[in-house]
Order: C-alpha cells, then sequence, then structure tokens
C-alpha cells in the first residue's frame, strides 16, 4: 500500500521546489534580523544605562562637594549666638572703667570672625543697603528724612553667609518717608 501511495503522489517538480525555498530563506533571514534587532537593542540599553551611571557619578560627586562645603553650617548657626552674646558684652563693658577688658573681648570677637571665615562664614553687609528679603529680614519701619525708602537703617541682628547660602538674615529697620 506504501509503494501505491508513493506511486500515485505525483513526484515534486521544480515549480513546488523553488515556492520552497524562498521561505525557508525568509525563516532563515528572520531569526537574523531579529538578532540584529536584539543585539542593537541590547546595545542602545548599554548606552543608556553607561550614561545614566556617568551622571550617576557626577550628581554623587557633586552632593558630596556641596555635602564638605556646607558641613559646618549647622555648628556655625549655633556658633553665631555665642558671638551675639560676646558682642553685647563688649558693648556691656564698654561704657564701664573695664576698657582692657573691652578691647580684649574685641580681639577675642576678630578671631572668632575671622575662624568662621576660614569656613566660608561672612558676615552680611547691610546698613546703607537697599532692602533684599534674601538677606535681610525687616522686622520694623523707621521714618528716616536722610535715606531712601526701602534703605536698612538700622542692623538689630548681624546675619551671615556661608559661601553662597544665606546662614542666618539680618534682622534689620527699613527707612520709609516721614
Amino acid at each position: 500500500m506504501s509503494d501505491a501511495a508513493n506511486r500515485s503522489a505525483p513526484p515534486p517538480n521544480e515549480d513546488q521546489h523553488q515556492a520552497a525555498e524562498p521561505f525557508v530563506e525568509a525563516e532563515t533571514a528572520s531569526p537574523t534580523a531579529q538578532l540584529e534587532k536584539e543585539r542593537d537593542e541590547a546595545r542602545e540599553q548599554s548606552l543608556r544605562t553607561r550614561a545614566e551611571f556617568i551622571n550617576f557619578q557626577k550628581r554623587s560627586k557633586q552632593q558630596a562637594e556641596a555635602d564638605r562645603l556646607y558641613a559646618v553650617g549647622n555648628l556655625s548657626q549655633d556658633l553665631l549666638e555665642v558671638l551675639d552674646n560676646l558682642e553685647r558684652a563688649a558693648d556691656a563693658i564698654r561704657g564701664s572703667q573695664a576698657e582692657g577688658v573691652a578691647s580684649g573681648l574685641d580681639i577675642v570677637h576678630k578671631q572668632f570672625l575671622a575662624t568662621l571665615a576660614k569656613y566660608g562664614v561672612e558676615p552680611i553687609e547691610a546698613l546703607g543697603r537697599p532692602f533684599d528679603p534674601n538677606f535681610h529680614d525687616a522686622l520694623m519701619q523707621q521714618p528716616d528724612a536722610d535715606a531712601p525708602a526701602g534703605t536698612v537703617v538700622a542692623e538689630l541682628s548681624k546675619g551671615y553667609t556661608i559661601h553662597d547660602r544665606v546662614l542666618r538674615p539680618s534682622k534689620v529697620a527699613v527707612s520709609v518717608k516721614p
């Protein structure tokens, strides 16, 4: 029966054979194209991941630098209260007979400011300057015929910056026209 089945089936002709070949080529070309596509996608993913990692390293380095620059900020802020009290003590003693003690406190005050400056802490110059809400806290308005409106005429508490940031704003009185 198998001989009969083989005899009844027509032998494959060349047209059928040629039609089957492109199908085989399409099957072999498709996996190659797909592999190339996957390779390109993997390469792009690798490049993106590498770029993200480089950016992460840059951000981490910048953050570490900022942390280093501003690390003394909290300590400096606490020390500013001590500095204010030192200034008040020197002012109080200046009016009495103990001028030597007052000059000694002034020396300590200057040394204190120099030490803070070494770490980037600098006083904010406020008197006679236009009011700037980025650097000053206006506590009151004071009539002043000599100063233009909006000028700082009194500094009630000294302000300080650390590098480019405000550590503590100056507490000031701002002029207004009488």
